[in-house]
């Protein structure tokens, strides 16, 4: 995935600022510089990667607030959508993203974090706990991002936020289990060359 956004640039120019803090350069010859690499960072699993998705998310729904536990189980329904009923899904299918279900809540946290950093997502201390919601300035800045993965994510969090518009947490989470649990089956009964399973 390639985000060329002000936001993507403006990250990675404070990695090169970072970067040229604690590589000191070095003159190799007169007249000769060597510049210090680029410090590039696997955007993959990142809170990057989840932060513009539960950002993308809570555009769609705007003005909805949405808890961490929703927000969790969309954002898994929006990489999955195909297994879901819904469109292709995001990203490729793999037999052991059923595990993803595991990790995914600390990420989206980060990535909460992340953007409430930049002041794209706000959250409200409610009774339940913390709810968030999209800032005024997230819709422009994600109709700003034109790559065709930043297309497709969009158009499958909307096809998320309004398949489930009303329907309560729990029953989407009984949803993303039941996918779960049929992963987990599909892939504890694949077939090991010499016939074991």
């Amino acid at each position: 995935m390639r985000l060329l956004t002000p936001f993507s640039l403006r990250s990675r120019l404070k990695i090169d600022k970072a970067s040229a803090i604690t590589s000191p350069t070095k003159i190799d010859c007169y007249g000769c510089l060597e510049m210090p690499s680029p410090q590039v960072k696997n955007p993959f699993n990142s809170p990057l990667e989840t932060g513009v998705r539960a950002l993308t998310i809570l555009v769609e729904a705007h003005p909805a607030e949405y808890d961490l536990q929703r927000l969790v189980e969309l954002d898994y329904l929006v990489v999955h959508s195909g297994d879901a009923g819904g469109p292709a899904s995001l990203h490729a299918p793999l037999p052991l993203r059923a595990g993803e279900l595991l990790v995914r809540r600390g990420l989206i946290e980060k990535g909460l974090a992340l953007m409430m950093s930049r002041g794209l997502i706000r959250r409200n201390l409610t009774g339940e706990g913390f709810r968030y919601y999209a800032d005024d300035s997230a819709g422009p800045f994600i109709s700003a991002l034109t790559t065709r993965y930043a297309r497709q994510l969009r158009a499958r969090a909307n096809w998320a936020v309004n398949r489930f518009d009303g329907v309560p947490t729990d029953d989407i989470r009984r949803i993303t289990h039941r996918l779960f649990e049929r992963w987990s089956s599909e892939f504890q009964t694949t077939k090991l060359p010499g016939g074991t399973a």
